[in-house]
């Protein structure tokens, strides 16, 4: 059924098969650390320790990579364990990355700070200007870090065409999928090699878990890519390839998602579909709502047709999801005002949850990047719309207006 069935019917049900022991509906969640052996090295279903792999974990595995669309995923304890895993198993000292201006604060740090010690370089570029990508390439140049939707100025980035880019680099093209999610964006059919999530927004959904994944894609080994030239084994695909050196690496250190973050991170992502179309809904009302309002500078969202890569978001993207941005007309003080003024819309780190959160990205989420490339302007103030009323939501919009 898996191979022919849709998005929702996978959400629900791949890698999420009833216990074949008690017919439990929902598959036990393995809260253990080890395996007894038949034998020394008689593992029964290939558990040996829960850090090399657990079956819950393995469940939500076969479930995120059903819904990207990808050949191997793997779940970590947070989104930048992830990215770090990823980093760690591609680059040397001496390599290059290019990644994205307006990307996770996060993530730019961990490229800048944490592999920048170790001799990584990196070029940050406007990842929807594809000259500038092409000119930011180099020879030593090792991945494409793309953001799509962006955080926190939800520029749309055109994964077609950069995978094709990078493809003839011979880069690795990686997609951080957080903001859009599978359920509207799958960058694997567009051509990326990896997906990245911060399992803790959306998938998740329910701000109550932290945790991220890849998802590894499969193409053909090409001898001039990095993946392949990386040590790519004869008859494998070189993502094949890739995916097993990156478990491997997550398994020598260690960062795993636990049975009960990845159980948690399951129930989730089964309402992923129906949660989404509400996200979405609820955030173009907003969007309307605030693009009318003289205070407000501009609003930044891919649903609204004056959004500059509005065309190119309704192509690559079936929703334009639950995030938006809006600068205010009288500078930072109004942002700040703004963010803290807010009723139903919680002032906080995050985003994704069923419930709206607002935050101010200068000094919150983005306050790593300050005097970067990425630096985020301070009237920027970021909304992740939940899936309450809307009416509920635009008056607490309208009253935070009011009080500017």
């Amino acid at each position: 059924m898996h191979d022919h069935a849709r998005f929702d019917t996978l959400a629900i049900h791949a890698g999420q098969e009833f216990d074949p022991t008690t017919g439990a509906v929902i598959p036990p969640i393995y809260q253990t650390s080890t395996y007894v052996q038949d034998g020394i090295g008689g593992l029964r279903g290939g558990y040996e320790y829960s850090r090399g792999g657990n079956p819950t974990r393995t469940a939500l595995e076969t479930q995120l990579a059903a819904l990207e669309g990808g050949e191997t995923g793997l779940s970590f304890a947070s989104g930048l364990a992830a990215e770090d895993a990823l980093l760690r198993t591609v680059l040397a000292p001496g390599d290059h990355v290019v990644i994205g201006n307006d990307v996770y604060g996060g993530t730019h740090r961990l490229i800048r700070r944490v592999h920048g010690a170790w001799g990584v370089r990196h070029t940050t570029v406007d990842t929807s200007d594809l000259d500038a990508v092409q000119a930011a390439i180099e020879p030593s140049t090792k991945v494409l870090w793309i953001e799509t939707p962006s955080n926190p100025l939800m520029k749309i980035s055109d994964v077609a065409a950069l995978a094709e880019l990078g493809r003839a680099a011979g880069v690795l093209v990686v997609v951080d999928n957080t903001f859009a999610s599978p359920a509207l964006q799958q960058p694997l059919a567009l051509g990326a090699d990896v997906v990245v999530h911060s399992t803790t927004k959306y998938l998740g959904g329910h701000s109550d878990v932290v945790g991220g994944a890849l998802v590894f894609g499969a193409r053909l080994g090409d001898a001039s890519s990095a993946a392949a030239t990386a040590g790519g084994a004869s008859g494998r695909t070189e993502l094949a390839d890739l995916a097993e050196r990156v478990t491997f690496t997550q398994f020598a250190a260690g960062a795993v998602s636990g049975p009960f973050d990845a159980f948690l991170t399951s129930r989730g992502i089964k309402t992923l579909g129906v949660r989404m179309e509400r996200h979405s809904s609820n955030a173009l009302a907003i969007a309307r709502r605030l693009e009318e309002h003289a205070g407000i500078e501009r609003v930044f969202y891919p649903g609204l047709e004056s959004h500059p890569g509005h065309e190119l978001a309704a192509r690559q993207m079936s929703g334009f999801g639950g995030m938006l941005s809006i600068s205010l007309a009288a500078g930072g003080e109004a942002a700040r005002r703004f963010a803290e003024s807010t009723e139903l819309f919680q002032l906080a780190e995050s985003l994704g949850g069923v419930e709206s959160l607002v935050n101010y990205p200068s000094e919150m989420t983005h306050a790593s990047v300050k005097g970067t490339d990425a630096e985020v302007p301070e009237s920027i103030v970021r909304l992740s719309v939940g899936i309450e009323d809307v009416a509920d939501l635009l008056a607490d919009i309208d009253g935070a207006l009011a009080r500017l």
